[in-house]
């Protein structure tokens, strides 16, 4: 007997293998599927502005993309002897303007390189909830602890969302036009917005992804391969109870993302790449082991026969680095 329905996933082309490069972008639960990633020792790039929660957001970092433009201190500002960007993450501030510029525009020419090599560019968004800088008259990806009065609040509708998605596909296409972009929407629950007003954003943002796929002439007649992955769906429906959230009760547990990540291996990854996973995961076990005894002949030869694996996995793929 089943106790619970199970969403189907299609087997999705082109596959990723250990040839492929992701380019990771968006919320922070790009952040848990990055991380997978990185143990498995795929080739990476993972939000080179840091974390970015809503489209608009997003948007505006494929815009600098296109543009090559440098950051310059007009797009800075100082709070609380931190220099800042509303266009990044506070892991990208920095005590001296200086240092915020070089982080800022390094990142954008490593993420430009690493898009036009990309196979793959997965993009997570976490809510059309945004906020509107009144003074520079801009939406920011950050609000830096700025006070509350200097911005507004705004859900953004359908429409805004599928026009940000648009211009980030064209922007692909603009560099890269063989990659695939996959969509997927954050299962993190954003309660602070509210219970309802959560639900309400996670609607637009589906309801946005799916029409750019579906309904939108823009995506198909750039010839950009553009997919949806359900992460959002499989946490609210195969994993519909509290015990898969972490102690906040808003993220997941490492329970549900190892099963989340379990079905985006089934959909998209190749057979060959899976049982390469499963070779990387056995040296990266063995590498964390801890012996009672270092200098023991058992664990030498433990030490040896893993040397060993390690070196004909990376005659296979050079690029790997344990």
């Amino acid at each position: 007997m089943e106790f619970r329905t199970k969403i189907p996933i299609k087997e999705t082309e082109p596959k990723i293998d250990y040839e492929s490069k992701i380019f990771l972008i968006g919320s922070c639960f790009v952040e848990n599927i990055g991380e997978k990633l990185d143990f498995y020792k795929l080739q990476t790039l993972q939000n080179p502005f840091g974390i970015l929660f809503h489209p608009l957001a997003i948007a505006t970092f494929f815009r600098k993309l296109k543009e090559e433009k440098m950051y310059a201190e007009k797009d800075v500002f100082q709070h609380q002897e931190r220099w800042h960007c509303f266009d990044a993450h506070s892991a990208l501030s920095n005590p001296d303007a200086e240092g915020l510029l070089k982080n800022l525009n390094s990142a954008l020419q490593k993420a430009r390189e690493f898009l036009q090599q990309s196979s793959h560019l997965v993009i997570t968004l976490g809510t059309a909830w945004s906020y509107y800088h009144l003074e520079s008259e801009q939406s920011v990806a950050n609000c830096h602890k700025v006070p509350q009065k200097s911005f507004r609040k705004e859900l953004q509708s359908t429409e805004e969302i599928e026009r940000a998605l648009n211009e980030i596909v064209e922007v692909v296409h603009q560099i890269n036009s063989d990659a695939v972009v996959i969509f997927t929407v954050s299962p993190v629950r954003h309660i602070k917005d509210g219970f309802v007003e959560n639900q309400r954003s996670k609607a637009h943002l589906i309801t946005a992804i799916h029409n750019v796929l579906e309904n939108r002439k823009s995506i198909s007649s750039l010839g950009v391969r553009g997919l949806y992955f359900p992460s959002y769906e499989l946490m609210m429906d195969e994993l519909r109870d509290y015990r898969f959230y972490g102690e906040d009760m808003l993220h997941p547990s490492q329970t549900a993302i190892n099963y989340i990540w379990k079905r985006f291996k089934e959909a998209w990854f190749s057979e060959a790449s899976l049982l390469v996973l499963n070779e990387v995961e056995n040296i990266q076990k063995g590498l964390a082991h801890r012996p009672f005894n270092p200098d023991s002949e058992a664990h030498l030869r433990f030490l040896e026969k893993l040397k060993s694996q390690i070196s004909a996995l990376k005659k296979q793929y050079p690029h790997l680095e344990f």
